[in-house]
């Protein structure tokens, strides 16, 4: 089992205590004091060394390497990357035939020079594909065979390009409404529950060594749950190929509870791999109860559900640090099912959160802040591996 160094610091300094003199106290105190600082995990990929990849979602900025504050904290911290636009459709193909590589060249290239575990995200998703995909050409619904046709040329042209060099894909992206059924988006519209189906065999064609994923938001929801086991089950029964679930942790700080998280790894991890994927927690007012990560379900700017401009109050600062260390001490009990945990973004000034659900708030959800410096709940997630949890 894997010990926590910290721990190891105060077990010497407490002996040395208990066995030196009063007259040695002090020398006992400073010896463990530099002991610790020179055992203590120095960033989250160490932290987490034997148990699962952390990562972190990039942008263009970041993975060009134009940022160097964030080239440290990339490469001091994450051994996974994702890229938070660069793969998406109305990125990389914006017009028909044309496609745009150059900053998810970057990316790629940034993950392997820096021996990182590279995910692609997404091939197939309702959102940010531009309307020529699911048009004729004249405004009017493309046929079922030209919206096979060029989901078939999008995922053997971008996937094919990284074969090898990607090592894995969240193949479908948020398919799933939060009641477990089907969505109605216009892949589905136009093609049928089949476009899942084809989309697996295409990826997996395309980048037959990647490991393919289905990735949502709101998993911890039981019907939702219970609606992915159902889609993947009917995948896998079909021999396609879906290596693991992605369970998008765009939570609150209070919401989902532990033990609903609990549950959808415990349920996933009979299908295969279970990766946390989109993790930041909102700790700005909710406008809407509204849970995840609908880009649809925006609100019009309100100074209400904006109150931390200034800064995080220091209770909040502790109740963030509590709750991501309460959220990794659960991953850490589960290391044996999860494969891989990614933060969506970097810093808290690169958070989507800061536009969505309400443009120009000022978001607090990472472990970073705005000036590039970690916050206490990144050492509350450094010491939230415990030597008495073993992997269930």
């Amino acid at each position: 089992m894997k010990k926590h160094n910290a721990l190891l610091a105060s077990s010497l300094l407490l002996a040395a205590i208990a066995f030196g003199c009063t007259e040695a106290q002090p020398a006992a105190t400073e010896e463990a004091a530099q002991e610790q600082a020179a055992t203590a995990p120095a960033s989250l990929k160490d932290a987490f060394e034997q148990d699962f990849h952390v990562g972190a979602a990039l942008n263009g900025y970041q993975a060009s390497g134009k940022d160097a504050k964030a080239t440290a904290i990339i490469t001091r911290q994450f051994n996974t990357i994702s890229p938070e636009n660069l793969l998406k459709w109305g990125s990389v193909h914006p017009q028909p035939g044309e496609y745009t590589f150059g900053p998810a060249d970057e990316y790629v290239a940034l993950g392997e020079k820096h021996n990182m575990f590279v995910v692609g995200h997404t091939l197939v998703w309702h959102n940010q594909t531009p309307n020529w995909v699911f048009e004729d050409g004249k405004g009017k619904p493309a046929s079922k065979e030209a919206l096979l046709q060029r989901m078939e040329d999008h995922i053997n042209t971008v996937a094919g390009r990284y074969k090898g060099r990607v090592d894995g894909w969240d193949v479908v992206n948020e398919a799933l409404n939060d009641d477990g059924t089907l969505r109605e988006s216009k892949w589905h519209s136009i093609i049928g529950e089949e476009y899942l189906e084809k989309a697996f065999r295409l990826a997996h064609k395309a980048a037959p060594d990647a490991e393919l994923y289905y990735n949502d938001y709101n998993l911890w929801k039981p019907a939702k749950r219970d609606g992915a086991i159902r889609l993947v089950q009917h995948l896998q029964r079909q021999g396609v190929q879906v290596d693991g679930i992605g369970m998008q942790g765009h939570w609150g700080l209070e919401h989902p509870s532990i033990g609903q998280i609990e549950e959808s790894i415990l349920a996933f991890s009979k299908l295969g791999k279970v990766m946390i994927t989109e993790l930041d927690i909102d700790v700005l007012p909710n406008p809407s109860n509204r849970n995840g990560a609908d880009i649809d379900a925006t609100f019009d700017f309100d100074e209400k559900y904006n109150v931390y401009t200034n800064g995080l109050p220091d209770s909040v600062q502790q109740q963030l640090a509590r709750r991501y260390a309460d959220i990794f001490a659960l991953f850490h009990k589960h290391r044996d099912k999860i494969s891989r945990v990614t933060f969506w973004g970097v810093t808290d000034a690169n958070s989507w959160l800061n536009d969505w659900p309400i443009q120009g708030r000022t978001s607090h959800p990472l472990l970073f802040d705005r000036n590039y410096n970690p916050k206490p709940a990144f050492e509350a997630v450094l010491n939230s591996v415990s030597t008495n949890s073993p992997a269930q």
